[in-house]
């Protein structure tokens, strides 16, 4: 099977600061390393990464462990669901140290932290790894988060996409605050930079007010690279004024289609343009020489899955406690309303096909903790390769790969899958530049000013 699209296939690798990947059974595999918590695990994954080509890798987090199920952490911390959480950006770093070209992603809350403390982090990260970093913006999701920052409960959905585009007002500003010709540095007159190009940012919302000028010159790519999964409409609302790459997950190529138009249309409405952005869903990939060695590796994979994982997982994700529900009673239409994910909820809704699902409706249709929650790819690497080439033609822009082990689910993508992508004219062979925005084909941003949240003008001074 020979594409006739031109473009390139992104490729995004899906990671952990933690004791497993996305798919929480991957610490329970014979062979997944155990020395999470040391530089080195990391940097393996990094080389292997870059040797592949991909484009990025970046780091999924929340910023506390999943323990609404129950209202108590110990199913967590007894099987190992995501119960250790690293800060992302310092292990992002290990990994900017041990490559040249490899993208490297990480996730910020714009609701527990303030916009200056993540605009001088991500501009210092991007200029200490040349141009390559990126931030996933999330808007977190439920009270155990709320309770870790002293805070009695979580913002509602759409009041946290309100004070997350004040954020992002704010944040792109300061990135772009210091000109690219800036900097003068001549030892000879003393002279360091032009104040005429050095910006001020004073800024009125609803959420902050800022006045301040930014510490961080613009790195070699001019800001970092902005990740976003909003898939309810407020947030696909959001992804598509802000993102450069949407991150979203679909179980076949058919709802991929509409929901990849959608996404684009939310870009266009944004006055953005489509092009300029990709769409990458999740996908797991099990991938052999032979249909026995696929089949025994699926059987190994799919084993490692308990009823625990997903429960944890949903509870954590819906910021609901199922814990002393009846798993049969249907969900009341307020209690879905107060649901904190509603792209998971809307995907229940869905696929289950009533108004009203029970908890036992969110384990089946769900996925959550099982391999089963995304897209799935198995097969031999021709097999991968042919299903990959599908969906590229379809749906997406690119694809982020999530391990059911590590680093084996990475090494063997490598291996057998990228040289017949390569072959094919899918993926590229060599890296276009030395930065994250070149490698994605993305241009480098401009100053602008914005309107805020709440319709009110976002002033920027000389």
């Amino acid at each position: 099977m020979v594409s006739s699209i031109s473009r390139s296939m992104s490729l995004i690798a899906f990671l952990q600061a933690q004791n497993c990947s996305n798919y929480v059974g991957s610490w329970r595999h014979p062979r997944s390393m155990s020395d999470f918590l040391t530089p080195d695990y990391f940097q393996r994954i990094a080389r292997t990464l870059e040797a592949a080509r991909f484009d990025m890798a970046f780091f999924d987090d929340r910023l506390a462990m999943p323990e609404i199920y129950g209202r108590s952490p110990d199913l967590a911390v007894c099987n190992g669901i995501r119960s250790v959480k690293m800060d992302p950006t310092v292990v992002l770093m290990a990994m900017a140290m041990a490559t040249t070209h490899l993208g490297l992603g990480a996730t910020y809350s714009t609701t527990y932290y303030e916009p200056f403390h993540v605009a001088r982090l991500f501009a210092t990260l991007d200029q200490m790894s040349r141009g390559r970093v990126a931030w996933n913006i999330v808007t977190s999701l439920n009270d155990s988060e709320a309770a870790n920052f002293g805070r009695a409960t979580h913002l509602g959905h759409d009041e946290r996409y309100d004070r997350a585009d004040e954020f992002l007002e704010i944040v792109t500003q300061m990135w772009t605050a210091w000109e690219h010709d800036a900097l003068i540095m001549d030892k000879s007159t003393g002279r360091f930079a032009d104040p005429a190009k050095v910006h001020r940012t004073d800024y009125s919302g609803e959420f902050f007010t800022v006045d301040g000028t930014f510490t961080v010159p613009q790195s070699p790519q001019g800001h970092p690279v902005l990740l976003q999964a909003g898939s309810s409409g407020r947030g696909m609302s959001f992804a598509g004024r802000w993102a450069d790459v949407v991150f979203t997950a679909f179980k076949n190529k058919d709802l991929g289609a509409a929901q990849y138009r959608k996404i684009k249309q939310a870009v266009a409405d944004a006055g953005r343009d489509p092009g300029q952005v990709s769409v990458t869903p999740a996908v797991g990939v099990i991938v052999a020489e032979t249909p026995e060695q696929v089949a025994e590796k699926e059987r190994v994979l799919r084993g490692l899955a308990t009823q625990a994982d997903g429960l944890a997982l949903l509870c954590e994700t819906l910021n609901v406690d199922f814990g002393d529900r009846p798993v049969d009673q249907p969900f009341t239409d307020d209690e879905l309303a107060k649901m904190s994910w509603q792209g998971l909820r809307d995907r229940v809704l869905t696929a289950s096909g009533t108004p009203n699902p029970s908890v036992a409706d969110f384990v089946r249709y769900s996925g959550r903790g099982t391999l089963d929650e995304g897209g799935m790819f198995i097969g031999t690497p021709e097999q991968v390769a042919d299903q990959m080439e599908e969906w590229f033609d379809t749906c997406c822009d690119g694809f982020v790969l999530a391990a059911g082990e590590v680093p084996g689910s990475y090494e063997d993508f490598a291996r057998l899958v990228v040289p017949v992508l390569q072959r094919r004219g899918l993926v590229k062979r060599d890296y276009a530049g030395a930065t994250l925005r070149e490698n994605l084909g993305l241009s480098i941003p401009t100053r602008r000013t914005s309107e805020s949240a709440t319709g009110r003008p976002a002033q920027v001074s000389a």
